[in-house]
């Protein structure tokens, strides 16, 4: 069944935040960092890394408090986790709520570790390395149905901070004429992007969901990689009847998913938040 009363509007949203960091962990010599950075980096801390005197999930939830969001569920770990002891010893401009993934088996199981926290409404999933603009999160978060931002990739390449052998890895998303999803390819090869001089139309992994998602969530089965991940269960959605709005997007995005990104970020940040 696909009926499910809509929603105007959503003041929620689930950061996901229960990543190994992997890649930040990775030793990358070219890389300046700080003590304080060094040390968030080798722990795998995105979340944490601070960034002009601020965690970079400060800017995070900022934004999404900007943008109208009033609650946040943000997904760790269990047991003692160092962003759920700074967070609950710290003002927010957003009420948080910690959201437990026992296991790190994947992007869509971490929002389905959040289906009770969702409380039966609508909500934004994010990044916790991603710096999303927070016009696209207000107009995001006003639609009353499921969406997602579209970005195109010369204006990602161009405004953010991510270099376009990067953005090229990113999944492609393709759009019926009426501006629905009807496609997510992963890590598309060359030979799978558009021909030259059509819009190559690109996911940030930034969402909004209603409760039909958890169903998706739950019934996905693994990728090649062995994890339960979030497009797949979108598309599983999407073959459910599940319609997706795509939202026309611009950036900046800003990307902390590596210890090269952290001197670019905070260039960017420092500009956007000038020192009184």
């Amino acid at each position: 069944m696909n009926d499910i009363a809509t929603t105007p509007g959503s003041d929620r949203a689930l950061v996901l935040a229960r990543g190994l960091g992997s890649r930040m962990r990775a030793d990358d010599p070219g890389a300046h960092l700080t003590d304080e950075q060094q040390r968030a980096a080798a722990a795998g801390l995105k979340a944490l890394m601070p960034i002009e005197g601020r965690p970079f999930l400060d800017y995070v939830l900022t934004s999404l408090a900007e943008a109208g969001v009033k609650s946040v569920g943000l997904v760790i770990a269990p047991g003692e986790n160092p962003i759920r002891t700074h967070y609950a010893s710290v003002a927010t401009p957003v009420a948080l709520d910690f959201v437990i993934q026992a296991e790190a088996r994947g992007t869509a199981d971490a929002v389905l570790a959040a289906e009770e926290w969702s409380a039966g409404q609508s909500f934004l999933t994010l990044n916790a390395d991603n710096l999303y603009p927070t016009g696209m999160l207000r107009e995001l978060a006003a639609l009353d149905e499921p969406g997602l931002p579209v970005f195109d990739l010369d204006d990602l390449v161009a405004s953010s901070n991510i270099p376009a052998e990067r953005v090229r890895s990113f999944a492609l998303l393709e759009i019926d004429p009426d501006g629905y999803l009807t496609r997510i390819l992963e890590k598309p090869s060359e030979a799978e992007l558009p021909p030259p001089g059509q819009p190559v139309r690109v996911s940030m992994n930034c969402w909004r969901f209603d409760q039909r998602i958890f169903a998706a969530c739950r019934d996905v089965a693994p990728s090649p990689r062995g994890e339960l991940e979030l497009p797949l269960a979108v598309m599983l959605a999407v073959t459910r009847g599940v319609r997706f709005r795509a939202l026309p997007a611009r950036g900046p995005v800003l990307v902390l998913s590596r210890r090269g990104d952290a001197a670019e970020v905070a260039r960017r940040l420092r500009a956007l938040h000038p020192a009184s």
